[in-house]
């Protein structure tokens, strides 16, 4: 499948989930039975509002891979790079083309053929010390969409050396959708590449224990990799090349993942090229980070500055909720929206805005937690070509949806964290889904008690940005917002 090469973009095969048994001419072992989607037989909550610590660490890989399924191109990443090297002393390369890198010919035709032109940010940085003679041990933060999948990819197919069959490199993922997700990569990247092979090594790919692994690369998930290192003895850790551990601040909310992943980590000989990945570098993923790489080179994104300069932001005092669809009817009534989001701290309170919206004859999208990571991102994309004009949805979509059209968000409900408090960083996420690509953006915050009130003025200092109160029943007023 080719890309269209007029612009940076991914193939679309490289962002769509299929659980293929046959990945081009990278062979995928036989599957027992599939395994059930992430979310399928995922635990109920005992209160909508509260969540256990498996199903924030499902949260987390879910949105990774919704990132991963949504999108078609690579992220305009404005974030600068900075780059923080094992030997100071040592020349800072990076490269603006892929034919510095001196790839193998079948390599930068499948670079080619997965739709990239010339190196992302990440890439520029990452790809010289990944291809380093002698190979250089990684640390990188890098967000969905920002093509480090492929660099690492990249980095595991130059290494590989096709006349010896056995397993040379190694990559976990946290989930078996995510390991998938990574596998469409090395098959599009690979598929000029025929003569090396990749495995699976996640739950219901059964082995047969008498045999070693023959293929190459191997791709799977902690606790399947550790069995097929130790007890059934496929794979000889010592031969490992290269050991790549992706989307580490998935895998260490799962205390059993990350236990799994040192252990690993230990049985790899010192030569072993080590690269880690992770979208957030908190202070948990550091300490992770430093026990599973020596002597690392480190990638960092700076920090974006928290700007809402482009953004108007209001307040609406209600008495219920129902007070609340009231106030919204008169926005809508009042100035032309585009599109909209809006979100809610509950299920219930989504699935019921959703349902009086529609009542009013509004084409209402709705992301719920009972939907699959695959119905998810049908309706972010109904959403992105204008198919809805509202989306509705709880913290489940504040991060990684850029929709140009989008020029009104609402917090039906406040954002807070599992203990009550202001979510000041899921506020900016939320309300800067509008304000995108320069434009001017409106953010409209429903408020129904004293405490929403205190909320809102603590996340109002905190970014030192006034909320002004908007009177919904002066339809002037609301006309002048959107002047």
């Amino acid at each position: 499948m080719t890309a269209d090469m007029t612009n940076d973009s991914w193939a679309l095969a490289v962002d769509e989930q299929e659980a293929s048994k046959s990945i081009g001419k990278l062979q995928l072992i036989e599957a027992g039975d599939a395994p059930k989607s992430l979310l399928n037989d995922r635990p109920r909550r005992l209160d909508d509002g509260d969540k256990s610590d498996e199903e924030e660490r499902e949260d987390k890989a879910v949105q990774s891979l919704l990132n991963k399924l949504i999108r078609s191109n690579l992220v305009n990443n404005t974030n600068q790079v900075e780059v923080l090297q094992r030997d100071p002393n040592s020349p800072l390369y990076s490269v603006k083309t892929f034919e510095e890198l001196r790839l193998k010919p079948q390599l930068l035709k499948g670079v080619y053929e997965i739709g990239f032109n010339r190196p992302s940010k990440i890439q520029e940085n990452a790809l010289p010390m990944m291809l380093a003679e002698p190979p250089q041990n990684l640390i990188a933060q890098s967000q969905s969409g920002t093509g480090k999948t492929a660099a690492f990819v990249l980095a595991m197919l130059s290494q590989v050396d096709p006349a010896f069959k056995w397993a040379q490199c190694l990559c976990i993922s946290p989930t078996y959708e995510l390991a998938l997700q990574t596998g469409k990569v090395i098959e599009q990247m690979g598929k000029f590449y025929s003569e090396v092979k990749l495995a699976y090594a996640v739950r219901g790919h059964r082995r047969d224990r008498s045999c070693k692994i023959k293929e190459q690369i191997v791709i799977g998930t902690p606790g399947t990799v550790l069995d097929w290192c130790t007890k059934l003895k496929l794979i000889d850790p010592k031969k490992i090349k290269v050991f790549v551990l992706d989307e580490a601040d998935v895998m260490i909310a799962t205390q059993g993942h990350q236990d799994q992943s040192i252990r690993i980590q230990r049985m790899l000989s010192k030569g072993c090229q080590m690269l880690l990945f992770s979208a957030t570098f908190e202070d948990s993923v550091w300490n992770f980070a430093e026990r599973v790489i020596p002597d690392p080179n480190i990638i960092k994104l700076r920090r974006e500055e928290e700007t809402l300069d482009n953004i108007k932001q209001y307040y609406v005092l209600c008495k219920s909720k129902e007070d609340k669809f009231n106030s919204l009817c008169n926005v809508y009534g009042a100035i032309t929206i585009a599109q909209a989001m809006i979100f809610c701290r509950t299920r219930k309170t989504a699935n019921w805005l959703a349902g009086q919206m529609s009542e009013e004859g509004h084409q209402v999208g709705l992301l719920s937690g009972e939907m699959t990571v695959e119905q998810r991102a049908a309706v972010i994309e109904r959403f992105k070509v204008g198919k809805e004009k509202v989306l509705i949805t709880t913290n489940v979509c504040a991060r990684g949806i850029d929709v140009e059209q989008v020029s009104v968000v609402i917090n039906f409900d406040p954002p807070v964290d599992k203990d009550g408090y202001p979510d000041n960083e899921t506020y900016l996420h939320r309300i800067g889904r509008t304000g995108r690509f320069g434009k001017r953006g409106l953010a409209i915050n429903m408020v129904d008690s004293q405490k929403s009130m205190e909320i809102l003025r603590k996340i109002e200092k905190h970014f030192n940005k006034k909320i002004m109160r908007l009177d919904t029943d002066d339809l002037d007023e609301i006309e002048k917002i959107a002047s």
